[in-house]
This record gives C-alpha cells, structure tokens and sequence, in this order.
C-alpha cells in the first residue's frame, strides 16, 4: 500500500470531521441565511461556532473571522481588497518575499499593474528572511507587507513575531499567508499586529473548499477591505454567496482538535522527521531550507533527478517534486531558484510533507529504490 506523503498538497480529513459534513449535507441542510425556520436556525448556529472555532486558534474574536473558499480567495481578499483604500490615501508600496505562494505573488503583480510599486525582500539558500531588511524597505507610503509563515515547498518557518516588531511603528497592514502553519505553529499567529491571515481547511484535516481570512482590528478599525465579488451580502459584505455549512462545520470541528493536540502532533511530526533525516545522511543528501517545520523535508540527493526518483517511488510513497499548484508546470522551482540554489540541485528535490495520521515512513524502502539510481 502506497503511503501518502504529499501533505503539504492536501491533508486527509479527520473522521469525525468527515462524519460532521455527511450530517449536515444529508439530515441538517438547512441555508444559514434562512431566518424562517429551524433548519435555517441551526445551520446558522453551526457556522457561528465554526466561527469562534477557527478564531480561537489564533487568539481571534469570531466577528473577525470571514469564510472563504480557501486560502487563494483569502489571500485575494487581503491583497486586492486594498486596491481602492492604497489610491485613495496615495499608499502604493507593497513589500513582499518571491518565495511566497503564487496565490500571493499573482494579486500583487496585478495591483503592480495598477500602479503599485512592490519591494521584495531577498533571502538565501536557508529560505529565512532577515527582519532587518523588511525594515529597510518600510516607507511612508507602505501599504502592505505580505509574509507567508511556512514554505510549502521547504517548510522554512519565517520569523513572524521579529517581523511584528519590525512594523511596530508602521501603519502598513500585515498579511501573512498560514495556510501550511494555521492550526499546526499557530503560536506566532496569535501576535496582535498581525493584521490578516489566511488559512485553508484542506491543510488542517478539513474539506476542500472552506477556508478562512482573519481580519483583525486595530483598535475597534477593521482593516479598509472592499469585496471583490458582489451579491447577497454574506460575510460582512466581503464575500457573499450562499454559505457552505457543512465545510464550514467541518473547518471549525477541525480547528478545534488541532488546538487542542496540535502539540502532540508536532512530537510525532518530528520524531519522523528525524528519522528521515538519519537515513538521508547515509545518502549525501541536501536539505533545502533551514529552520523548517516539523511536517516536512525538502531534499535533494546528487547525481538523483526528482522526477526518476518519483517513478521507482510509486507505489510505495506518494510524494512530490513542489507545489500543487504549480505542479503541470516544468519550469524550475520559484521558490528555490529565488534561493539561490543551483540548477541540479533543484533539477533534484524532493519533497516530502506527512501529518499526525502517518504512523511510520519506510525508510528501508526508500533507501533500496533511490539507491538504485545512483
């Protein structure tokens, strides 16, 4: 049986939370939005504790919670949703990484085209920003500065509380992309300056299809945003459209066991991890990114190619060679070749992503089939 472990792509939904979406798709279906009934009473009250669910996760009131289809409309939302507030009050300076998510990188290369100026903060071959240079790069006109927490593809976790010291002083919002650390590192999310968050259910043992932007207030001013779709008025007025209750539902019940083991969660992570890592040692191989989260290891083996390696693993793990998003696309790694990393070495890396649910990796396995092509 092949073991999956391609979860920074998607993670496996929890059974509980799968058994709360079969319930409210086939005996509580009711509209949120219908006010006349009981059904349309309960479904409201599910997605109002889905809503201090996920909130609570990052130390957030419920009325600062927006559901969305996932992290690529949040972070649409938190980025495009500036545009008028930015030409209103001549705030035109973005500052970002060209590591982050395309999900991040396309809404602020459209807004570039509007006008917009965007400042990118290097990194090198650790994958991990400099908060110093974030500083250097803050000016009066910075509108946003847009920071994902943990790499996808190399899992380098970002110093997100040094960078909240950094913009202490600075009125531009802060955005930070979650969606491979919401409910798993949530500790640094939970830091107040941090102005928005995106995070998605299919990383966190929920659904595809539900996600969550968290707008945070300054004060009692919530961020300036402006809805990018129109129609019915849900969610504040920034995204409207029927909600889906059971995701919802299921995002929520989610959120609250990865609260409430996330810690233990990380233990078995790491412990995996580490075994890993000592059989990969034997091997020579290369770690692609420093300071990386527990449920992931980017490497690259010399003289191995991604894609041969992929195809004497099939069938004994599922694992892939970058983002999934990106993964119909042959063009080297964004993300490490915006490190620095030579074209074999990325011509070469692997990535392997797991969750709580893995028991064991086969390490014997992996050895025997990568070795063969050596």
């Amino acid at each position: 049986m092949t073991i999956y472990l391609d979860s920074n792509a998607t993670t496996p939904v929890l059974k509980p939370v799968a058994d709360l979406v079969y319930k409210l798709m086939v005996e509580e279906y009711g509209n949120s939005g219908s006010r006349t009934h009981e059904f349309g009473t309960k479904a409201k009250k599910n997605v109002e504790k889905a809503r201090t669910q996920v909130a609570s996760v990052v130390d957030a009131d419920k009325s600062e919670v927006i559901f969305t289809s996932g992290a690529t409309e949040s972070n649409n939302l938190a980025i495009l949703g500036l545009l008028e507030h930015g030409l209103t009050h001549n705030k035109k300076h973005i500052i970002t990484t060209r590591i982050e998510h395309k999900a991040v990188l396309e809404p602020i290369e459209h807004l570039a085209k509007k006008g917009f100026e965007v400042s990118y903060v290097e990194v090198n071959e650790s994958g991990v920003l400099n908060p110093s240079d974030v500083e250097k790069l803050l000016r009066e006109d910075t509108l946003l500065v847009s920071i994902m927490h943990v790499n996808n593809e190399t899992g380098s976790i970002q110093p997100i509380t040094a960078i909240c010291d950094v913009l202490a002083l600075s009125n531009a919002y802060f955005h930070v992309d979650a969606a491979q650390s919401f409910g798993k590192l949530s500790e640094d999310l939970a830091n107040k300056r941090i102005d928005l968050i995106s995070a998605s259910g299919h990383k966190v043992y929920a659904p595809k299809g539900v996600g969550a932007l968290i707008m945070r207030k300054r004060g009692f001013v919530k961020p300036p945003l402006k809805p990018l779709q129109f129609g019915g008025g849900q969610e504040k007025g920034l995204r409207p459209g029927t909600l889906p209750v059971q995701l919802i539902a299921g995002f929520g019940l989610a959120c609250e066991f990865a609260k409430n083991h996330s810690k233990q969660w990380q233990e078995h992570a790491l412990r995996l991890k580490n075994s890993l890592i000592a059989v990969l040692d034997t091997m020579g191989a290369q770690y692609n990114g420093e300071n990386t989260a527990p449920f992931v290891l980017n490497f690259s083996i010399p003289e191995i190619n991604s894609e041969a390696a992929m195809v004497v693993l099939k069938g004994i793990v599922a694992v892939s060679n970058g983002s999934a998003c990106t993964s119909n696309s042959y063009t080297p790694s964004h993300v490490l070749t915006s490190m620095g990393l030579g074209e074999d070495r990325i011509d070469g890396s692997i990535r392997m992503s797991w969750s709580h649910m893995t028991e064991e990796l086969p390490l014997d396995h992996l050895v025997t089939q990568l070795n063969q092509l050596k």
